[in-house]
């Protein structure tokens, strides 16, 4: 990697929202660090050096404290300060969640909010200490709303929006920026990989990628706390969700969210 260019790190890169966030920071000029757990995130780099910039893939799984400690010891590794890191690793599971696996929920939880807390713990310190850099965490319009047939997704991604909103806070009078990106139903593999493809949400026109990532890193260069990303569809929705009661936002999640089949489908 170049010296003289500023490196970011992207997690869950190597598609969807991660993989436009990686472009978009190797556009404006950063060398990029991509991780993910599968063994895509080799193409996604050699996609991504047709920018120009050197891009680094790093497989590791996130759910394992010992798969973070890994990729942070290849940040470390390259004796270049991280300029900005997108934390964007996250997975859902749909269901109802008397059906749903244990251990699925449960490795949604190391993955959405355990690696989280621990990336951000190894990366700000040393931001701080250099008076500048920036994180940008990959929440959801889902954190505004109880999940109903998504229930450990959104609770997972409510901490993540309050996470961010707090470190936002507590580093306000330092150069560091923390800025949390919250996208609607956006074209990604998120709800096949969650078994959600028999649900209205499932189904529906969803926002693009690009579009979400281009909204997210723009709110990051201007420091924003947050960014509703998508359509103006989506941003309505947001703007909306700081309104309704959450009974009202729970049984429309339902609506959404419920698989064919179960009661008050399609209602």
């Amino acid at each position: 990697m170049t010296d003289d260019r500023p490196l970011a790190l992207v997690t869950g890169a190597s598609r969807g929202i991660g993989y436009e966030l990686a472009k978009q920071f190797a556009d404006h000029g950063f060398d990029v660090m991509v991780n993910a757990e599968d063994a895509a995130i080799g193409d996604a780099a050699e996609t991504l050096r047709a920018t120009g910039r050197e891009v680094t893939p790093l497989r590791a799984d996130l759910t394992d404290q010992d798969g973070v400690e890994r990729l942070y010891a290849a940040v470390a590794a390259t004796g270049r300060p991280v300029a900005a890191a997108a934390l964007n690793a996250g997975v859902g599971v749909g269901g109802s969640f008397l059906d749903n696996d244990l251990a699925d929920e449960l490795r949604l939880i190391d993955l959405n909010v355990k690696s989280t807390v621990h990336l951000a713990k190894r990366l700000l310190p040393a931001m701080v200490e250099r008076g500048e850099g920036g994180i940008l965490f990959t929440s959801s319009i889902a954190s505004t709303m109880p999940g109903s047939f998504q229930a450990v997704y959104n609770a997972s991604k409510s901490f993540v929006q309050s996470f961010a909103e707090a470190l936002h806070n507590e580093l306000k009078d330092t150069d560091v920026v923390v800025t949390s990106l919250m996208p609607g139903p956006t074209d990604t593999d998120f709800f096949r990989r969650a078994g959600m493809q028999n649900t209205r949400i499932g189904r529906m026109g969803k926002d693009d990628p690009a579009l979400v990532a281009r909204q997210g890193f723009d709110a990051l260069m201007a420091g924003r706390t947050k960014r509703v990303a998508g359509s103006v569809k989506t941003r309505a929705q947001g703007l909306a969700n700081a309104f309704l009661p959450d009974g009202a936002k729970a049984q429309l999640h339902r609506r959404m969210a419920e698989p064919d089949g179960k009661s008050g489908a399609g209602q």
